[in-house]
């Protein structure tokens, strides 16, 4: 699994991206999940006690994520993004996961609904899947 997530620096929401990015990791390594993170994101999971590989960025050469995905060792993709430079610099790991047929999320919301999703089926409950119509009938 990769998880690459905004810049921790930054004064953007995407600073609550990497405490975020700890509970999902900490979650999929419960669930058997080895995590790979870009080196940023690698040292916020380091400082809550998560252990992950270092994977680089495509600009920053091979071997990077994109070879990752292309070798098939990557299960899933968890990559947020804020502002343009950060939207073309993952252009290249967007499109390789895709064409890989490996599910892809770019918000922390997503990546938890799909971490709960996967621990229903573990535990062999229901996931309460249902429509926005439905979920609006119950608010």
């Amino acid at each position: 699994m990769i998880v690459a997530v905004g810049c921790s620096e930054s004064p953007s929401p995407v600073v609550w991206d990497k405490p975020a990015a700890c509970v999902i990791a900490r979650r999929l390594r419960a669930l058997g999940f080895t995590i790979v993170a870009t080196e940023g994101t690698a040292r916020a999971l380091e400082r809550a006690q998560i252990p992950a590989e270092i994977l680089r960025k495509v600009a920053e050469g091979s071997p990077h994520a994109v070879d990752a995905i292309r070798s098939k060792t990557i299960a899933l993709v968890v990559n947020t993004t804020q502002g343009s430079k950060e939207v073309r610099d993952s252009y290249s790991l967007r499109r390789h996961t895709l064409l890989a047929n490996i599910p892809y999320f770019t918000t922390m919301s997503a990546a938890l609904a799909v971490v709960q999703a996967l621990e229903a089926e573990r535990d062999g409950t229901d996931a309460a899947v249902r429509s926005l119509q439905e979920w609006h009938q119950l608010t």
